[in-house]
């Protein structure tokens, strides 16, 4: 038992240093050495875990898909609508690319697909998937550059923000007014099973994006 689980502690940080060197490198010049000298193991235990870079880059993409649909399982009942669920699942998201590498190799594909979904249900406005998709994925993979120098870019203050700008564009106006800029209340934070379901909702205005909390709260300071 000591020997498999010390085999799947190996394989675990196999995976995470080769998304670390994928993200940075890119895939064609990440080399094995530098994913197995950062996970701390040697070369040999690499290739016993996995036969090529093409195969631990299919684990990556695995493990990142995982990881992604349990975030987002744990939206998916209290979510509206697909916009409500992308904005929920964004907060989340922010709230794990600081300790989670693996995590957004999946969600590039995901906007897309929540995307063509929220057009499918009719709350998605002229604008065509492909183009919403490109934005939102530009401007959180933005936010994720930005908040290794300062954390306030991955703030709950900074994303609502962001949606607060973009849904009237996105959202058609019967849709907008029950989409929450500071996500969902009705579902819990992934970091806080069990938190965030009660409490009185923020009143909503028709044909505007409900936020929750006020302005300037946020601990740490103004938030970019």
């Amino acid at each position: 038992m000591a020997k498999q689980e010390r085999a799947l502690r190996t394989r675990e940080a196999l995976i995470k240093s080769a998304a670390t060197v994928f993200d940075r490198d890119g895939f064609s010049v990440a080399s094995l050495s530098a994913i197995s000298s950062l996970a701390g193991v040697s070369n040999g235990a690499l290739h016993f875990h996995f036969a090529s870079k093409a195969a631990l880059a299919d684990s990556v993409e695995d493990a990142a898909a995982d990881r992604l649909h349990r975030l987002i399982g744990m939206r998916e009942d209290g979510a509206g609508n697909a916009l409500q669920l992308l904005v929920d699942t964004s907060h989340d998201l922010a709230r794990r690319l600081a300790d989670d590498v693996v995590l957004r190799a999946e969600w590039h594909q995901w906007v897309a697909a929540i995307l063509e979904r929220a057009e499918r249900e009719g709350v998605l406005s002229a604008v065509s998937p492909e183009a919403a998709a490109a934005s939102v994925v530009a401007a959180t993979t933005g936010f994720e550059v930005l908040g290794t120098h300062d954390p306030r870019w991955l703030s709950n203050r900074t994303i609502t923000r962001f949606w607060q700008l973009l849904l009237p564009r996105l959202a058609v106006a019967s849709a907008l007014g029950d989409i929450e800029a500071a996500g969902s209340r009705t579902s819990v934070p992934a970091s806080a099973p069990g938190s965030g379901a009660g409490g009185a909702r923020p009143v909503r205005t028709p044909g505007t994006v409900r936020t929750a909390g006020a302005p300037g709260k946020d601990r740490g300071g103004t938030a970019p």
